[in-house]
């Protein structure tokens, strides 16, 4: 065996997941390699947030099987908790406490040793340190979403889940966790990132995946996604086809052929 081939830090095959009649998840496959940062696509009610929710234990598939750092989320779940963190739609941070607080908290709740020098840390890591002692409250939103990432962290979990990260950010605060994701991926934690905003999947994504439907319609790097559709005409400049024009282009040719 190659000693240096690429491990996957998530695999899907066959997983299902339906709520009485309702059919979210129809027969998903994914490979997500170590280190990288994986971004699943899709509209509202796609069965995004269903896929982060079995891959982290909190919901069990009805059929198939996923592993998460090599271990079953049915039958190791324990284990799988041990190897991720989980960031929701919305900061989960005590307003009232301090960032630094916060962190503190976080760590003595997980047992780290040295919770104090762990929060220091962190905040100087995201770039809170002038903020620390500061309530917050008065955070902006950006903010909050970084302390909230930093809190995931405490651990050195190998895999962090981020459903949907900056919701409801204003551009300069969505650049911030932007930035904080691609740091992460450059230290070597494998992130999954779930997200409506093409722009952010362009963006960050080693790899993106379309879900629609329940089901994953296409897979793959930007350039082999923009490889789906026609070659650009040549006028006064090429361009390149956006992940927003391929995205339309896919879902959109999905639905006339269900028609």
């Amino acid at each position: 065996m190659n000693a240096t081939a690429v491990r996957s830090a998530i695999r899907i095959a066959g997983l299902h997941k339906s709520f009485g009649d309702h059919v979210v998840l129809d027969g998903i496959d994914l490979d997500i390699r170590e280190g990288s940062i994986f971004a699943l696509l899709g509209s509202n009610g796609a069965g995004k947030t269903t896929i982060v929710r079995i891959l982290t234990t909190l919901l069990k598939p009805d059929s198939g099987s996923a592993t998460v750092s090599e271990f079953d989320v049915v039958s190791q779940p324990a284990r799988v908790r041990e190897s991720i963190s989980l960031t929701g739609q919305f900061a989960a941070v005590d307003e009232i406490l301090t960032g630094r607080e916060n962190l503190i908290m976080i760590a003595e709740l997980r047992q780290v040793r040295s919770a104090g020098k762990v929060a220091d840390d962190l905040l100087a890591r995201f770039g809170l340190a002038d903020a620390a002692r500061r309530r917050v409250s008065t955070y902006s939103g950006g903010m909050r979403r970084r302390l909230d990432i930093a809190m995931s962290l405490i651990g050195n979990p190998q895999i962090i889940f981020l459903d949907e990260p900056t919701t409801g950010l204003d551009p300069e605060g969505r650049i911030e966790v932007w930035q904080v994701i691609q740091n992460l991926a450059d230290s070597g934690t494998t992130v999954f990132l779930t997200t409506q905003y093409l722009d952010e999947a362009e963006r960050l994504a080693d790899r993106i995946a379309i879900l629609h439907e329940g089901t994953i319609i296409v897979t793959g790097t930007l350039e082999e996604l923009r490889k789906l559709l026609p070659p650009t005409k040549v006028e006064y400049v090429e361009r390149q086809p956006t992940l927003e024009e391929i995205f339309l282009a896919i879902v959109g040719s999905d639905k006339k052929e269900q028609r």
